[in-house]
């Protein structure tokens, strides 16, 4: 049914060079025709606190990321069903929406509601405003300084022309889009189910070489520490303390910085819980002032680094890899630089990355009643520590009994890849009336199950630079 769509019979030229032709029978006209911006503000707190995010839109937020938040919520803005929700920093990614409840929002963002009703379909103007085509006309309007702290405010955003079908083909774009990306996103969840049991592969293998080598017959002593139970015999038990000359975190507030372009910026999110290596398929950019400089020499970070989650994602860790552009760590990432010779540093990053560095970070949270780790308790962290050269051979051994699984992981992401850039294209193509679907909506079954906003994986995008609510990242 979606290879079958066409273009419309007949278009007209939209005046504006980033949307480029709309339907002959479209109309458009500015955001302020429609809404207008809201100010109402929570006098209890007790609201349910909504996120803002560039992957989701509007939606709540979820549990496992309150750590995060201001000690009250008293005074945060109020966002009612079909009103729009931007965060005002981050719109240049598309860090807005519809909400679809009522609820709260950083007093910093903005909140819009309709004038008029029965005009715009929530679902389809959600879907609208998230294109990248209206993303590059909210950066063009956005305010800032070297392209750093970019806002954009509610003068400049209700002055955006907003595409207007008629209802009733608004409707069906919804009822389509809907029912295409309910299928799409089922293909997403299932690569990434495969994705999952690979890296249980990976952890299983890695555990294996990390609490008893290669040798199945090697001798084994007690470690002393009753959860880990025993380990080879010549093996060390340290901390990691004494294997690095400086352990140091990111500095807060550097999502003020946060721009189109610059210098990489290293969160919670570009480390995984499955390998060492870096992801930067979300990556956010600085553009650092001069009165930043001389701490920033503090937070960049060098090849061999080790870098451990110490905020929510406890787990999540990564090497530095050689050739690494200039990046820095955000306040929830902890830099641990080795001693030269002190030990491999990628054996390290396995002991941390396996079960055993997963357990220690737990009990280090007291059982997860702490908000995240101190830098203290990053120090501390137990490191198994062969020889030398066991070290680099079990770091070899790990990486050739992982290589299958990791072309895997690969192949499988590179599919989410492109499903999600058709998603994304086809969403795009849809609402902007290159492709008429009036017919293939009117094709559908009556009831249509909604689309399920979060995917696996979203929270860890949803986490703050910073850990401040109004600097939230999208």
């Amino acid at each position: 049914m979606i290879e079958d769509l066409k273009p419309y019979a007949e278009y007209k030229d939209s005046d504006l060079a980033w949307l480029g032709e709309i339907p002959a029978h479209w109309s458009e006209m500015r955001a302020k025709y429609f809404f207008r911006e809201v100010d109402k503000r929570s006098e209890s707190g007790k609201e349910v606190l909504m996120s803002v995010s560039h992957k989701t839109g509007v939606t709540p937020r979820k549990q496992n990321v309150t750590m995060f938040l201001a000690e009250s919520t008293i005074g945060y803005k109020i966002c009612r069903p079909g009103d729009i929700a931007i965060n005002t920093m981050w719109a240049f990614m598309g860090a807005l929406g519809i909400a679809r409840q009522e609820g709260i929002v950083s007093p910093s963002y903005g909140v819009y509601r309709s004038l008029r009703t029965g005009i715009l379909n929530s679902e389809y103007l959600d879907s609208l405003l998230r294109t990248d085509a209206y993303k590059t006309e909210y950066i063009r309007r956005s305010m800032g300084i070297n392209s750093s702290r970019l806002r954009l405010y509610p003068d400049q955003f209700l002055q955006i022309p907003l595409l207007c079908p008629p209802p009733e083909e608004q409707e069906a774009i919804a009822r389509f889009l809907t029912w295409a990306t309910n299928r799409l996103d089922r293909a997403i969840r299932a690569k990434r189910r495969i994705i999952a049991l690979l890296n249980e592969q990976k952890q299983a293998i890695i555990h294996r070489a990390v609490t008893r080598g290669l040798d199945p017959s090697v001798p084994l002593k007690d470690s002393g520490i009753q959860w880990l139970g025993e380990i080879p015999e010549h093996w060390e038990t340290v901390r990691l303390k004494s294997l690095v000359s400086r352990v140091t975190s990111g500095s807060r507030g550097w999502s003020n910085f946060a721009a189109v372009s610059g210098v990489l910026f290293i969160r919670i999110g570009n480390l995984t819980r499955a390998s060492l290596d870096l992801d930067f398929e979300s990556s956010v950019r600085l553009q650092l002032p001069d009165h930043a400089i001389a701490e920033a020499a503090r937070t960049r970070v060098q090849p061999e680094d080790i870098l451990l989650s110490i905020t929510a994602f406890i787990g999540s860790v990564a090497v530095v890899p050689p050739g690494i552009e200039e990046a820095y760590v955000s306040q929830h990432v902890a830099c641990c630089r080795p001693r030269v010779g002190a030990a491999n540093s990628r054996w390290v990053g396995y002991v941390l990355l396996s079960n055993v560095g997963r357990a220690h970070g737990q009990l280090s949270m007291y059982g997860g009643t702490k908000q995240g780790l101190s830098l203290d308790d990053v120090k501390n962290y137990l490191v198994l520590l062969p020889p030398h050269n066991e070290q680099d051979g079990l770091v070899e051994w790990i990486g050739q009994s992982t290589a299958t699984l990791s072309t895997g992981i690969n192949n499988a992401k590179r599919e989410i890849t492109l499903l999600s850039e058709y998603r994304t294209r086809l969403i795009a193509d849809v609402v902007t009336g290159k492709l008429d679907v009036r017919q293939a909506a009117a094709g559908l079954p009556e009831e249509i199950e909604p689309q399920d906003a979060s995917e696996p994986g979203d929270e860890i995008e949803e986490l703050g630079l910073d850990g401040d609510e109004e600097t939230e990242l999208p």
